[in-house]
């Protein structure tokens, strides 16, 4: 079991999470996505280490960014 976090972009209510949630949840391995709305925070359990990239590309097929530390 791996968790990951990123930090989302441009979200403003609660069906851009459902997007988000939508399209990350659709990426193999992915077991549960909670998505605070107030942060941009999306914590991400997953059976497999994922691929930033493809969190990254799930993020933006719903319509969002994400935000990259450093």
């Amino acid at each position: 079991m791996s968790t990951s976090s990123v930090t989302v972009t441009g979200m403003t209510c609660n069906h851009c999470v459902s997007s988000v949630t939508e399209e990350i949840s659709a990426l193999p391995g992915v077991t549960n996505v909670n998505v605070d709305l107030t942060t941009g925070k999306v914590v991400i359990d997953s059976t497999t280490d994922l691929d930033p990239s493809a969190v990254a590309g799930a993020v933006e097929e719903a319509g969002y960014s994400v935000e990259h530390a450093g």
